[in-house]
């Protein structure tokens, strides 16, 4: 087993395989051990060792070539449905056994990917730190006593363990970025509409992405590149081409920064200066750093959740709060209770001063090629976060809760360059486009 685990990139698995050093079944049997006991709390359902290696024979009995993920082990976060595995998105109550899996879990187990089981999560995916499961708070992978990041908890802290070579989560408001900074990985989150989200127990369905957790960036991309794809079951799927901005060391690109005045590192001061390394590294690469004015991000983040759009989260799961509401824990109850307050007419008035917003923000765009932010200013103790979950909450998205409000999309081929930074996770934006990306230490 110990000459198995922890499993790491993709492509060295997919290595021993083709050396017959190993198979699926030995992997899984491996992980089935390793996983057993769960003190970090990162699992909801582990499928029954049968059930891996049914799914492994399966895969032995093809050939390498036809299968691009060919015996890769991967986790589910527990909003996105594997058929005949309960989905409960944290909330027993709300449990239900889907008859399908979701259209990206399809794509990879039809390419060869092994599912390994369902991870935690922050219920209903209101959160970014991971706590607000009554399954337990997942902790951090490097740090017990430190909250993993969320929603997508699990997910993110299963990989950091090498327990398997990439996960599925979600993102919202910055789910599937801030717990891959907190766990030293990679955290991909696409375009809207680049990866079917039909199967997924919605948060805001018409912001929800399902995002990639890996250890590099080249195996987001090759992940990626199986689960996408035009699903005309999904209301909000689409074709979009993806866009490129080449980081090229002899070529000179405009890169903004939040001006000095408008960072948080909320008293982190290790942070602000490992953001400063990463700074001059693409300073380095030939980049220009330009201040500029964040606000009209800034504004547009409070609006996911001091907003209309929080009636998304009511209306996501509607049936179920109505009858159910003290099932749904603290603060997420409140959380979704507070869509209430909002009208239609609100909801409307909202989507206007986004669209002003986004003109605003438009402007950047003459000025910088791309927009380079931190991942989350600072980290938590499990213990502060539970002590003041709203508040510290919001602390963990001020840079991140705005872009699925204005739908970014992924560059590809940063990974070139950039796979080599170490300490604090940053993200880069171009106006249409995004790759968040966690740096190695």
């Amino acid at each position: 087993m110990h000459a198995i685990l922890p499993l790491g990139r993709i492509t060295h698995l997919l290595q021993r395989y083709a050396r017959n050093e190993l198979k699926p079944t030995q992997v899984v049997a491996a992980i089935h051990t390793q996983i057993t006991n769960d003190d970090d709390h990162v699992w909801i359902h582990k499928l029954s060792l049968d059930a891996l290696l049914c799914y492994a024979r399966d895969v032995e009995s093809k050939s390498m070539a036809s299968l691009p993920l060919y015996g890769i082990p991967f986790a589910i976060k527990d909003n996105i449905d594997l058929v005949g595995v309960p989905t409960t998105a944290a909330c027993p109550e709300f449990s239900y056994t889907p008859a399908r899996s979701a259209t990206v879990v399809q794509k990879l187990i039809n390419a060869g990917a092994i599912p390994i089981g369902k991870t935690n999560l922050d219920q209903f995916a209101t959160g970014l730190n991971g706590t607000r499961s009554p399954y337990g708070a997942c902790r951090n992978a490097f740090n017990p006593e430190y909250i993993s990041g969320g929603s997508s908890s699990g997910s993110a802290v299963a990989v950091a363990k090498g327990w398997v070579c990439f996960s599925l989560g979600t993102d919202t408001a910055g789910s599937g970025r801030v717990p891959a900074a907190f766990n030293n990985i990679i955290g991909y989150k696409p375009t809207r509409g680049r990866l079917s989200t039909r199967g997924v127990v919605p948060a805001c369905r018409s912001l929800d992405c399902v995002s990639v957790f890996t250890f590099t960036a080249e195996d987001a991309a090759h992940v990626s590149s199986v689960a996408a794809g035009y699903d005309s079951e999904d209301i909000y799927s689409r074709n979009r081409s993806t866009q490129y901005l080449d980081f090229d060391p002899t070529q000179h690109f405009r890169f903004g920064v939040p001006s000095a005045k408008q960072r948080q590192f909320y008293g982190n001061d290790e942070n602000e200066q490992l953001f400063n390394v990463h700074v001059a590294h693409l300073q380095g690469l030939g980049g220009e750093a330009i201040e500029i004015d964040f606000s009209p991000f800034l504004e547009a983040a409070r609006l996911l959740y001091e907003g209309p759009w929080i009636g998304e989260r009511y209306a996501a799961i509607k049936a179920f709060f109505k009858w159910n509401r003290e099932k749904v824990m603290s603060p997420v109850r409140e959380i979704i209770a507070g869509a209430e307050q909002f009208s239609a007419a609100d909801a409307y008035d909202g989507l206007y001063r986004l669209r002003t917003l986004k003109r605003q923000a438009d402007l950047v765009w003459n000025d910088v090629d791309c927009l380079v932010t931190p991942t989350a200013g600072t980290i938590y103790t499990i213990q502060a976060m539970l002590h003041d979950p709203v508040l510290l909450n919001t602390h963990l998205g001020y840079y991140t809760n705005f872009m699925n409000l204005r739908n970014y999309l992924p560059l590809r081929n940063i990974k070139k360059h950039l796979t080599g930074f170490w300490g604090i996770k940053i993200q880069i934006l171009h106006s249409d486009k995004l790759l968040p990306f966690s740096v190695l230490r």
